[in-house]
């Protein structure tokens, strides 16, 4: 009898657990899968948001912010929320609509067309959200290799989408399903932000729909201030495929922006913040229970630039308006009309000690803030004069006369010449006529004259084709090539932003440019190179650096845009540059005054007297340069300056693509001395517009 009653009361515990299995799978049911989607048994739910750190701003030397930020605002979804709404799909489907019919553009990742015939759009992302695909095909329980119709298919059954849906309405909808999900149970991911930096009036008419656990987060974006150094400031994105192995090491979140070009690139780890995050806890009608951060944001140091605003502008339009004036008139060279062909330009300003840029500038310029707007871009692209097209650093050009400072310095601390070693000139150099080689000087070619017998700082004052012929024969290649890499011509110039190393005139550069055929150097090459012709190419800056090497008696330092860093709230020194030495030239006095007496000839008396002649606020040593270049068209003209003549404080370089004579330049050249001299502003020399501040 007592194991009977054993036996009865097993059975009994037995039909009891699997009524109680039977009820729970049930529950189950009801509770979780009848919801469409994850919602947390409990009446509250903690999110972690990413709070962006603030980026630093870039200032010039004065304290004038060129590039900040301003207070902007993100629309975020809160995936509990919104589930726990019981009616998603219909939410979502009303503000895809609203996005649709106002034409707003939203963040979205998932990799399938918006239209039929679906197809696979993974070529549009990085690796990283494919990887994040495949993980969320696997959470769905989904072949991963399942084509993209089926899986469009798949997911409206899952996700219960009324078949009555449009097809486009549909596939909207799975995207940002799509979204929620990879946050809410797949990847770590922060919360999805829907819309960064909303306009007011779309911020105004999505918030009128009452979206539930969509709602707004202050952020920051970056700003311009000033419409000028276009070409140098640079610009933001979001890093990107090849980028990301190299920032993910450096605690970056993988939607973080970069700084893609320019300064912005150049001085990254000094501007980018460390970003914070917030723990918000919130119950199901999306009311805040309690937030905290967990990590706080870390603001970015701010970068002080070398560049003085007032020079960059007066730089820059004093630049554009004799470019263009060039071209309207044509009246350069003597009223022969050569110039009227002029396309661009550079300026490059230097601190002849420290090789601080004062100013940097390219003609012709444009609107960075305007630079993402795609009909905006695509004439830029269109522009034959290459707005985009960074000449102060990347166009390399050949010096012309410029150069015959290195030739003489050349053939003066190698002994070829002295201070007033004497050549008579003859107009035409015949020494290699029998190989069909008879340059002539520039005044021969135009007036049948010659400069009589001169010395090496006459020869640079009328800027003598045939002395600096003759001189050059007497130097060797390598005598001559070693002295201009000492000055950094064709060398790197030090500068933080990307840059064009150019080339020097010598056997090794003709033999690669010409296909490793190392006889093509020959006498000739080397008589042109003296005067700076041959296959020599140089940058503005690279011309701004051996320009301010000479003012300051032969040491060559790095050129930097950088003067110095200081913490987000300016309080705090974090960096100082300093001069880095990267090269010597031996210059004996008798060699400095011999180059500085030729070239303050050249403003007196010389080439470029008629645009000095009783207007100069202090004395300059220059020098004018007309190089040809072979495209066709007006010579190429160039003047490069330091003043004041006695005590350098500036260099000075200007280039004119086609703007037919050098010494036109010199203009430019004496509006930028004349705001940094008297500390005028550049609104008091010359008219422009958009000046900050």
């Amino acid at each position: 009898m007592e194991r009977i009653t054993r036996f009865r009361a097993l059975v009994l515990l037995i039909i009891f657990g699997l009524l109680l299995g039977v009820y729970s799978v049930q529950m189950y049911g009801l509770q979780i899968l009848d919801t469409g989607d994850v919602v947390r048994n409990s009446d509250t739910y903690t999110s972690y948001y990413t709070v962006k750190a603030s980026r630093g701003d870039l200032t010039d030397r004065n304290g004038n912010v060129l590039v900040g930020n301003r207070a902007s605002y993100n629309l975020v979804f809160n995936n509990f929320v919104l589930m726990s709404s019981g009616d998603a799909n219909e939410h979502l489907l009303r503000l895809v609509e609203l996005c649709r019919e106002q034409d707003i553009e939203y963040i979205e990742h998932f990799p399938v067309t918006l239209e039929r015939p679906y197809e696979y759009t993974h070529d549009q992302y990085d690796s990283n959200w494919y990887t994040y695909f495949q993980d969320y095909l696997s959470y769905m329980e989904i072949d991963s290799d399942i084509s993209a119709p089926l899986l469009i298919r798949k997911l409206r059954e899952d996700y219960k989408i009324p078949e009555d849906w449009s097809d486009e309405d549909a596939r909207r909808v799975l995207g940002l399903r799509y979204e929620l999900m990879l946050r809410a149970d797949i990847t770590n991911l922060a919360s999805y932000v829907f819309i960064e930096d909303v306009a007011d009036s779309d911020l105004n008419a999505i918030m009128e729909l009452n979206i539930p656990g969509l709602d707004t987060e202050v952020s920051t974006v970056r700003e311009y201030y000033t419409t000028y150094m276009a070409h140098i400031l640079g610009y933001l994105t979001k890093i990107g495929p090849e980028e990301w192995p190299e920032y993910q090491e450096k605690g970056y979140a993988m939607d973080a922006y970069i700084g893609y070009s320019g300064l912005e690139k150049a001085f990254e780890e000094y501007l980018h913040g460390t970003d914070g995050q917030l723990e918000r806890v919130v119950d199901a009608e999306g009311n805040v229970i309690s937030e905290r951060y967990t990590k706080l944001p870390i603001a970015g140091n701010n970068v002080e630039l070398t560049i003085d605003l007032e020079l960059q502008i007066v730089a820059e339009t004093a630049l554009a308006y004799y470019i263009e004036n060039m071209r309207a008139t044509g009246s350069a060279n003597e009223g022969t009309g050569s110039g009227a062909d002029a396309e661009g330009g550079a300026v490059v300003v230097l601190d002849v000690d420290t090789f601080e840029v004062l100013a940097c500038a390219s003609y012709p310029t444009y609107d960075l803030s305007l630079y993402r707007d795609s009909d905006y871009y695509n004439s830029l692209l269109a522009d034959e004069l290459k707005p985009l097209y960074n000449r102060a650093l990347q166009a390399t050009y050949a010096p012309g006369s410029t150069y015959k400072m290195c030739t003489a310095i050349a053939a003066l601390e190698n002994g070829v010449i002295g201070r007033y070693t004497t050549i008579l000139t003859k107009g035409i150099y015949e020494k290699y006529a029998s190989s069909g080689m008879t340059p002539t000087c520039l005044i021969y070619s135009r007036r049948k004259a010659t400069h009589g017998t001169i010395d090496v700082s006459g020869a640079l004052s009328v800027s003598c084709n045939y002395f600096f012929y003759e001189v050059g024969d007497m130097l060797s290649t390598e005598q001559l090539d070693a002295t201009a890499k000492a000055l950094g011509l064709g060398e790197p110039t030090g500068v933080e932003v990307d840059e064009e190393i150019g080339y020097r005139a010598n056997p090794e550069t003709k033999e690669e440019l010409y296909d490793g055929i190392s006889e093509n150097w020959n006498p000739g090459d080397k008589i042109l190179a003296a005067i700076g012709q041959s296959e020599n190419r140089f940058t503005p800056m690279q011309l701004a650096s051996y320009i301010a090497t000479i003012a300051n008696g032969g040491t060559r330092n790095a050129c930097t845009f950088l003067s110095r860093v200081v913490s987000a709230d300016y309080s705090t020194l974090v960096q100082e540059q300093t001069p880095e030495v990267l090269s010597v030239v031996s210059m004996s006095e008798a060699t400095k005054a011999a180059i500085l007496d030729g070239m303050k000839a050249v403003c007196d008396t010389g080439t470029a007297v008629d645009y000095f002649r009783g207007s100069t606020l202090v004395d300059v040593a220059g020098k004018t340069g007309t190089a040809e270049h072979g495209s066709g068209g007006s010579n190429h003209g160039a003047f490069v300056c330091f003043a004041p003549a006695d005590d350098p404080e500036i260099a000075i370089v200007v280039y004119g693509e086609k703007i037919g004579t050098g010494g036109y330049l010199a203009n430019v050249a004496k509006a930028i001395m004349d705001v940094y001299f008297t500390q005028d502003t550049a609104s008091e020399m010359v008219t422009y517009e958009n000046r900050v501040g």
